[in-house]
């Protein structure tokens, strides 16, 4: 009987601990893992204007053009499209935009970039992009650095009346003004 119940325990034991085991199972980290660039950048400032949660794919000797296509919608990163909260109304090119979040799409080009912010949300890269759920679209203008950035990445600057959105990789940057409104 003491047998019986030392071998029951010891399954028991056996079966939790194994089972805790590979709930403890942890993926490699992503290649081009999620980041956030948010205004203002304090993490202790929950009153935040604005706010993009994006991927960081990595040039790898690749051209540019190869991984963000010029003349075509990208999604602005890797993997799911790019995410972006206004947390109040700003005003967007010429547009106003309501508070929300929205997918952040580009259109890379030569002199200028078309900037995107769709109604669509929670949507895979850019397969399946409708520009009738466009919300704005505007111009962002490219500028050449000197440094080159390996990872894409997005920064904002304040600006009079609002901020300035910086998209950068390799050695080209766009400038993307956010204005704040009174509504």
């Amino acid at each position: 009987m003491k047998n019986s119940f030392l071998t029951a325990l010891f399954l028991s034991v056996l079966f939790v601990c194994t089972g805790t085991m590979n709930a403890q199972k942890f993926d490699e980290l992503d290649k081009s893992p999620m980041d956030v660039a948010a205004y203002p950048a304090s993490h202790r400032d929950s009153n935040k204007l604005v706010k993009i949660a994006y991927s960081r794919p990595q040039l790898k000797d690749r051209p540019l053009g190869k991984l963000a296509p010029t003349g075509k919608v990208w999604r602005t990163g890797a993997n799911e499209a790019a995410e972006i909260t206004l947390y109040q109304a700003m005003k967007v090119g010429d547009k106003v935009v309501p508070a929300g979040t929205y997918s952040f799409f580009t259109i890379p080009g030569e002199d200028t970039w078309t900037i995107i912010l769709s109604k669509d949300t929670n949507v895979w890269g850019a397969y399946s992009y409708d520009q009738a759920n466009d919300v704005v679209r505007t111009t962002g203008k490219v500028t050449k650095a000197d440094d080159s950035l390996e990872a894409f990445s997005i920064a904002f600057e304040e600006a009079e009346g609002g901020v300035h959105m910086h998209l950068g990789w390799g050695t080209t940057r766009v400038a993307v003004p956010f204005m704040s409104v009174t509504m």
